[in-house]
């Protein structure tokens, strides 16, 4: 297979799956090493496919049906967890997590939580690591991009917000 069709196949793959698949598992899938995988995807990108890195693995944002919102926050760390299950309980997706750093400006990291289980991942990798989460830098102060079917799933969620103290 050269890389024209592996990259067919990749994108392929990446739009049949409900989930993130690693760059590990395309590898191995393909029979090639991750660094080649990384490149295919970078050149997948350069075509215009909107492939996202997660923490949990590739992603291609379709641009399905749905609205999105940022929303102000602030909690402890050890909320987090908290925050993330209000979202996506109320069938919102938590698109990225942003800080405005007083130096670098924005600074934004992709997230695509939908799932407990995605959570899960993600706060036990933040554990693992003993990652200093990016609303650290601004002493509990983040933003979200949501995403969600309908703009009053983002009233259901601010409204639990503001109950639970998360709204700025």
């Amino acid at each position: 297979m050269d890389g024209l069709q592996r990259r067919d196949n990749i994108k392929k793959r990446l739009l049949e799956s409900d989930e993130p698949i690693t760059g590990t598992n395309l590898a191995k899938i393909f029979s090639v090493s991750r660094q080649v995988i990384v490149q295919d995807i970078a050149l997948l990108r350069a075509t215009g496919t909107k492939i996202i890195s997660t923490t949990n693995g590739y992603i291609i944002d379709e641009d399905k049906e749905g609205f999105t919102k940022l929303l102000a926050v602030k909690h402890t760390k050890e909320q987090i967890r908290e925050e993330l299950e209000t979202i996506i309980d109320y069938g919102a997706t938590v698109v990225n997590v942003m800080v405005i750093h007083p130096v670098y400006g924005e600074i934004t990291a992709d997230l695509m939580l939908s799932s407990r289980k995605h959570i899960d991942d993600f706060v036990k990798r933040v554990e693992e690591n003993n990652c200093i989460p990016l609303m650290r830098l601004k002493s509990g102060e983040h933003y979200h991009l949501i995403k969600a079917s309908s703009p009053k799933i983002f009233q259901l969620i601010e409204d639990d917000f503001r109950n639970k103290g998360f709204l700025v």
